[in-house]
């Protein structure tokens, strides 16, 4: 069954690149992270590598004890702040951490969602199912019976991002289509697979799959 935070980070990846909400977005989903993974304390929406701002979610438990956050000026969750600089604060403050990307519809990585928490045990599995949805082969160092078994929150994530994935790689491959079939650049391509989207009145993966299925009927 589909969660808020599983659903949150797919319709991302489903998302074309310049809706205008995409800032708010990214708000939610850091704050659903903070909220439902129990090993995250904070997590952390990156737009740009080169940028030490970024979006910030505290868990519930530590609301009250943000200091340095400035309260964000939009959206609607209120433990979320623009905090600059907060990487290397977090550094001080000794907190681990792991980032994954997260996609929009063109397959472009807008940006990264950066979790921290202050017991390394409990992040461990979450690094671990993480690293395995990247490569299924690769084998977390030291012992996996040690590995704490993921939260419920920590499975949506885990299950949001590999879905993300899946939704990327199926759009990637009609648009290698359309771009071979119409002999055009990969950019021309995307704007043809959302009309296509916005004319059937489907969303981008699903325009994606006729795109596919045609092609291999054909």
């Amino acid at each position: 069954m589909t969660t808020r935070l599983t659903e949150a980070i797919v319709s991302l990846a489903e998302t074309p690149d310049d809706v205008p909400d995409i800032d708010q977005r990214l708000r939610h989903l850091a704050q659903l992270a903070a909220d439902r993974v129990a090993a995250v304390d904070y997590a952390a929406v990156t737009m740009r590598p080169d940028d030490d701002r970024c979006f910030v979610a505290a868990s519930g438990e530590l609301i009250g004890e943000i200091e340095g956050g400035v309260a964000a000026a939009a959206g609607a969750d209120d433990a979320t702040m623009t905090w600059p600089g907060f990487r290397d604060t977090a550094a001080r403050m000794g907190l681990g951490a792991v980032s994954i990307p997260l996609f929009t519809g063109s397959g472009a990585a807008v940006a990264t969602l950066d979790l921290y928490g202050h017991d390394p045990a409990a992040m461990a599995p979450l690094s671990a199912d993480l690293c395995a949805v990247y490569d299924p082969d690769l084998r977390w160092p030291g012992d996996d019976d040690s590995l704490q078994p993921l939260d419920a929150g920590g499975e949506e994530l885990v299950a949001g991002f590999l879905q993300a994935l899946s939704v990327r790689e199926t759009i990637q491959f009609a648009l290698v289509l359309i771009a071979a079939s119409d002999r055009v650049e990969t950019d021309a391509a995307y704007l043809r697979l959302r009309l296509r989207a916005a004319e059937q009145g489907v969303s981008l993966p699903e325009a994606a799959g006729t795109v596919i299925t045609a092609r291999f009927r054909a």
